[in-house]
């Protein structure tokens, strides 16, 4: 029996090969899978925080019962949905109904791909990575849509039509301001923007390059995370819940997670276009220098990146919290009038001025 040697040398290296892929398949697992751990501790610790900041503005006492400080409220609320009937209109379009919640978590899920945590911490390093997050981020109005039209009543419809205009009129300033940025820092990636504010330590932040672009983007994020006082989608004076007044069980529990998720996303966003991202330096003196820590792991670097991101995050989450607590709700004729006639100017505006100190600077 001749055996030819060609052909097994073939066969290993096709045998390798198909190891290495299922290898390699396996290590890029492992951080999404630690991306969507962090996430979902991360909507955990965003309840708890509400409920216990709006208890201190109410003068009242916040969750204290479920565990120590009521930390783990969240995760009982999240239990309850899950084992909660799922309930479906009879007289409604079922698929749409079933697919609305799915589209609004996924279009917010998929914007967590080019958020930078940390140096060379991102899931995709795209070229075009804040205009990715807005063409995905308009996603989810349609499973809004979906899911009031499916509901086959008229609250949920008329909450639907409500989400859909608010993210048009919210959705154009908000692109005008990351215009402005992608002009300022010469690039459209994420962590290009942020190593563009790295030079000049914390006076190098777009914040006060773009003070304007700044406060435009506050207000618009808020009104595309539909929170108070732009929570006009799902007003429970007028609307009962909106385009969720159908739902229960894991559906309603989609909403609710799509929600945080979203107001998170934001809170990111605001870190890594105008906060100076994972860097948070003294002028001319980097804090890795200043404690000594550049020469060590990693792991610890990168653990330093990711705590100063969500610090400077949940900052503006802060400022969210408080604002519901402290605006009325606007009328939908206010809401609307105040994106087309008053951001999207401005932001028209702030984008013209940077393009001519750009211009003027080359």
């Amino acid at each position: 029996m001749i055996i030819d040697t060609t052909e097994v040398q073939t066969i290993n290296s096709f045998s390798t090969s198909g190891f290495f892929k299922e290898v390699y398949g396996l290590i890029w697992i492992i951080p999404i899978l630690t991306l969507i751990l962090e996430i979902t501790i991360g909507v955990l610790v965003i309840v708890w925080l509400e409920r216990e900041i709006s208890a201190a503005i109410q003068q009242r006492i916040g969750p204290e019962y479920a565990g120590p400080l009521g930390i783990l409220q969240a995760i009982a609320d999240g239990t309850k949905l899950l084992l909660k009937e799922d309930l479906l209109p009879s007289r409604g379009d079922i698929r749409l109904f079933s697919v609305g919640p799915s589209i609004a978590v996924i279009s917010v899920l998929l914007s967590y791909l080019v958020i930078p945590f940390g140096y060379r911490l991102v899931l995709a390093d795209l070229g075009i990575g804040v205009f990715l997050w807005i063409a995905i981020s308009s996603i989810a109005p349609i499973g809004l849509l979906m899911s009031g039209y499916g509901s086959n009543n008229k609250y949920s419809f008329s909450g639907g039509l409500r989400a859909a205009a608010q993210s048009i009129s919210y959705e154009i300033p908000l692109t005008l301001c990351v215009l402005s940025i992608s002009l300022t820092c010469d690039s459209s990636s994420t962590v290009d923007i942020v190593e563009a504010q790295s030079k000049y330590g914390f006076w190098g932040w777009n914040l006060w390059r773009q003070p304007i672009g700044f406060l435009v983007f506050l207000i618009s994020s808020l009104a595309e995370c539909e929170r108070l006082p732009f929570d006009l989608p799902e007003a429970e004076e007028e609307l009962v819940a909106g385009y969720q007044t159908e739902y229960s069980g894991i559906k309603y529990a989609l909403f609710y997670l799509a929600s945080y998720l979203n107001l998170l996303v934001s809170s990111l966003f605001v870190t890594v276009l105008y906060l100076g991202g994972w860097n948070f330096s003294i002028p001319y003196i980097p804090i890795p220098e200043l404690f000594r820590i550049n020469q060590m792991a990693g792991i610890f670097g990168m653990t330093i990146d990711i705590f100063i991101t969500l610090a400077k995050a949940y900052l503006f989450l802060f400022i969210s919290i408080t604002t519901r607590w402290t605006l009325p709700r606007m009328r939908i004729d206010q809401l609307l009038n105040l994106g087309w006639k008053f951001l999207l100017p401005i932001s028209l505006g702030n984008l013209l001025l940077t393009t001519s100190s750009q211009l003027v600077s080359l």
